[in-house]
Formats: C-alpha cells, structure tokens, sequence
C-alpha cells in the first residue's frame, strides 16, 4: 500500500565531523586518537550516547567516570523481558536498524551480536482498520479504501508509490545528508515553517489521500502530524527511506548497550542522579545523589547525555548560555505509550497475518513484537502517541492492559480467547526520559537546532536530540562520537 514503507519504519554515510581527530578504519569503524595527556572526563547518563562517548574516550587512553541515575543502562533502548514467558521478550523504546545506520551496525558487529533479519510489512499479509472497518491488506490485491480517491491515486496505492506523489523527490534532493557537514535547517524554512500536514496538502494531498497516507502513524509524532514540522519528518525520513534492510539485535536491542556497559565495568555509578552541574575555566564538578548522601566529583570536561527535559530541571552554575538555555527549555518532547500484550497463541497467523495493524484508533498502530522469535505465544504490541498515549498513561496499569485489549478485539475479535496478560511502558511518566524523543513545532527546528549540539565551554552534549538521528540509536551513537571528539581534541 501508499504508506506501507513509511509504516513498516514505525515497526523504533559515514560519520561526517568534520575538522574532528576521527581516522576511519575499515576493520572496526571510527575511532579517535589521544592528543596530549589524558582527561579526567566526567559521563553523565548512561544511555547509548552516554555509553558511546565513554567507551569512545576509554579506548582513547582518558580516565572515564559514568554516573546514571537508574540501575540498568541504556535509556529509552530498553527491551522487556521478565514479565513475558517461555524467554519472549519486547522492544520498547528503540525497535529497528536500516542497513543506512552504519554506526550501529558497527558497534553491533564490534561486539559480535547476531542481528535478526526484519521482514518487510509488505511482504505479508497486514490489517488496517479504518472508520470502522477491518481491511485485510494482501500484496497484489486492490483495496476498497473507505476514502475518497482519484483513478491515479488508486493506482498509486497499488503500487505502494502514493507518498512519494506528495512528499516529492525534489524535497530530498533539497534536504540532502542531514549528517553532512554544514547541513543546515535555515536554508530550508520553507520545509520547517508549515506542518507535515500542511506541507502534504500544498503539494495537493486532499483530507482523504493525507488520511491514507499518515494512516497507523499520525500521532506517533509530536501532538501530531499537524503539529510537526515538516522539516523534522523528512529530515528523519532521509536517513532511511533508501534502506534495502532492516534488522533487530538478536536477542533484544538491550544487548547493544549491555555490551558498552560491560566494558566499562567499574567506570559507571549506577543509582547515581546529578543534580547541578559547576564549570570554571579549569574544570567541572557535579553533585549527585548515591547511597543516601549528596557527593561530589571533579574532572576536566564533562559529558551531558541526558534529555533536555531532565537537563532542565538540574542546577547548572554558571547558567548557559540564552540560546542554548532556550533550546533545553523550548525542545518538545514526544508521549509515546506501548502497550505489550502476551497471547498463548500467535491466533493471527490462523489468517495468514503478520500482526501488523494500522488504526484510526488510539491504538493506532498494533505489531507482532516476537516476530523474529520462537516459539508458539506471541506479543501484540500497541504503539500510542500525543493526547492517545497520556489518555493510556492517566489509567492505572490493570486498565490500561484491559483498555488496548479491547480495542484489538475490534479487529481480532479472538483475541479474548488468547489473552494471557500484559504490562505498558509511557515514557512521559519516566522521570529519568520525561519523554519518548524530542521533536519540533513549525519553525522550530531553524531556530533551535543550530544550538542542540556545540559545546557550552568545558561542557559537552550527546543524545539523539543533538544529532541529525532523532529516535534512532544512530543518533545516540553518532552523538557519542562527536562529543568524544570534541574532548579529545581539546586544549586541555
């Protein structure tokens, strides 16, 4: 179908920094050589940007401290495992890997973990359900979409090019590499300045065509697309839409920061939250929390790997600068809820389905999460966003379940009959994310992202919100790089 591409996405170059110590090596990736002594370098978040830019540093001959607030590594790449049986587990924040995100699938060679091959949605029989009715998408077959479509769009649709009609070639040959050198979001405000929405409707996308295409993803940016930048999305899109392949870490995405983390050994304080952040000409030193008592630590330059929505509640003296101060307290950031439910038996594959359902419901976009797993029992998973995501959040968790199994049962109607139990993950309720991943409103992007990334003096930043990857462990891990960089050719 139209969307079908972009959907099966939503299913979660080489490094450019220019100017950086960053040799290429064919065999292993990027890697950074030390200039002059060792630092004392201080990580704060152990997530994968967090984790990448220690280990990056490690290898580099600096001394490396992480202190992490929770007690398990890897941030919003988190996999659920231990409610689940028979060793089922289900990604909840980072999900999928294009064979264009070169880094992670270096880091993943690296540590030698085994990926699982993600077969395209289109390859197999899928589910939409729309204004009330349950369709059944087959490769080939024509659909009798409940819109209103020309003789053109219809034949589009078929041919799974009818996005491409209204997001043009032309607007990515303009957007070019996000991750080049001297990319910027100024020189394309007329993409930054209108909504997705909008921006399909100037290139002639009626209600129902704008239906179609953003059908099982509408609100899983922002307050919706009709809130987004335009900008945003086809900067995102660019980074993938020409993947042949997609893969999951076999055995959970958790392994990959697992790896960082067991290198590191020692190096990271868990249960460890900052809480104000000091820098002087010659150095920082942060205060955190750890086994009841308030500490403190010194070191040369220091790493900030946490989200600007926690990063904005902490002490930082001297404040920043007002533009990077606007940019933490302006940034949005996304209420995605998933909502995993564990059935004695894959009863969808009786139809020959592959799980996958795209909605107009809250539940708006459902997936077989064990696809690539063993085993008899499965894990449908609901993917929710904006006001759908706190509607799920404002329940308590026995509701919640009840609440998206219900709503499944308007297209798989036997789903009571498998029904084992499930458990939610909203990441707006987490008080060490505060949200899924960052986004920008119309006009945003040109005016804050120019100060997401540089340095604020002896203090560094990484995360996905500070690099052209967001909602993609490519971004953690591309941010990483860059921070350790960036220190590393340091003074001092």
């Amino acid at each position: 179908m139209a969307n079908i591409a972009r959907r099966q996405f939503l299913e979660n170059a080489f490094l450019t920094t220019a100017g950086l110590s960053l040799r290429p090596n064919f065999a292993l990736g990027w890697q950074i050589e030390r200039r002059g002594p060792a630092k004392k370098i201080i990580v704060v978040g152990a997530g994968l940007a967090g984790l990448c830019a220690a280990y990056e540093l490690t290898q580099a001959g600096h001394d490396v401290t992480v202190l992490e607030a929770q007690l398990r590594p890897g941030g919003r790449v988190c996999t659920f495992r231990g409610p689940f049986s028979d060793g089922m587990y289900a990604e909840v924040g980072a999900m999928h890997i294009p064979d264009t995100h070169d880094l992670t699938l270096h880091y993943a060679q690296l540590f030698n973990l085994s990926l699982d091959l993600v077969e395209p949605v289109s390859n197999r029989t899928s589910l939409s359900y729309v204004r009330g009715k349950r369709i059944v998408l087959r490769r080939g077959e024509k659909v009798e979409w409940p819109f209103a479509l020309t003789e053109e769009d219809k034949k589009l649709d078929m041919d799974g090019t009818l996005i491409d009609k209204y997001e043009t070639a032309e607007a990515y040959r303009e957007i070019g590499n996000p991750a080049a050198a001297g990319w910027s979001a100024a020189t394309l405000k007329k993409y930054d300045d209108v909504s997705y929405m909008d921006f399909l409707k100037q290139n002639g996308a009626t209600p129902d065509v704008t239906a179609l295409i953003t059908l099982g993803w509408a609100h899983l940016w922002g307050e919706g697309l009709e809130t987004v930048s335009a900008l945003t999305v086809l900067r995102d899109s660019a980074s993938w839409y020409k993947a042949d392949h997609h893969f999951k870490i076999h055995g959970g995405n958790d392994l990959l920061p697992k790896a960082f983390a067991e290198r590191l050994k020692e190096q990271i304080h868990y249960g460890s939250p900052v809480v104000r952040m000091e820098q002087t000409e010659r150095g920082v030193r942060v205060f955190f929390q750890s086994g009841g008592t308030r500490n403190s630590m010194t070191a040369d330059r220091l790493v900030c790997a946490i989200p600007f929505s926690v990063l904005r509640s902490l002490e930082v003296s001297p404040p920043f600068s007002l533009a990077k101060r606007k940019a933490i307290t302006d940034l949005n950031y996304f209420s995605g809820a998933r909502v995993s439910i564990q059935c004695r038996r894959r009863f969808w594959q009786d139809e020959g389905l592959n799980g996958s359902v795209y909605t107009d419901l809250p539940a708006e976009w459902v997936f077989d999460a064990t696809a690539t797993q063993p085993g008899p029992r499965g894990i449908l998973q609901c993917y929710a966003g904006g006001l759908n995501a706190r509607q799920i959040m404002s329940l308590d968790e026995e509701k919640r379940i009840g609440a998206v199994r219900d709503q499944m049962a308007l297209f798989y109607p036997s789903i009571g009959d498998y029904f084992e139990g499930g458990i939610s993950k909203c990441w707006e309720e987490d008080p060490w994310e505060r949200g899924a991943s960052s986004w920008y409103k119309p006009g945003q992007m040109a005016e804050l992202w120019p100060h997401m990334a540089p340095p604020e003096g002896r203090i560094h930043f990484a995360g996905d919100h500070t690099s052209p990857y967001i909602r993609w462990m490519q971004g953690a891990l591309h941010s990483g790089n860059r921070a350790a960089a960036e220190i590393n050719d340091a003074a001092d």
